[in-house]
């Protein structure tokens, strides 16, 4: 098992993209941050590298997709409940983001999504525990 995950994640615009996620509440880790890269905070052992485009492409040969026009990851975190879902997607679309698509409630599971300033699609969802569907 890993200890720690860290998604990468090509970004334009170093100071718009802190200034929207701290809109959302999520804080940066000051140790791992500078002008070419910030380490975002989303949870205990869960980071995201957002990497200006030109730094990030120091790390692959590949071309990096446009996430504006091609699907490359879908971030998808969980919640503590649908209040919670619906409170990050609100203050990600009051700070700019777009909802590609409407909420989905399958009973058993409640999620919504976003695409950040970047076109990234962030999805979180609220899993109802099993003994709750049961009722």
């Amino acid at each position: 098992m890993h200890a720690q995950i860290f998604v990468n994640l090509p970004i334009d615009n170093m100071a718009r993209s802190q200034a929207f996620f701290r809109a959302l509440g999520y804080e940066f880790n000051p140790q791992f941050t500078n002008d070419q890269g910030a380490c975002l905070v989303v949870g205990e052992n869960l980071f995201v590298m957002l990497l200006i485009k030109s730094f990030y492409q120091t790390f692959t040969d590949k071309t990096i997709a446009d996430a504006r026009t091609t699907s490359e990851v879908l971030v998808c975190f969980s919640c503590s409940s649908r209040e919670e879902v619906d409170a990050l997607v609100d203050k990600a679309v009051a700070a700019g983001a777009t909802t590609p698509r409407p909420a989905q409630d399958l009973g058993f599971m409640y999620s919504r999504s976003f695409d950040d300033l970047d076109g990234h699609t962030w999805e979180f969802v609220h899993m109802v525990d099993a003994s709750q569907a049961l009722g």
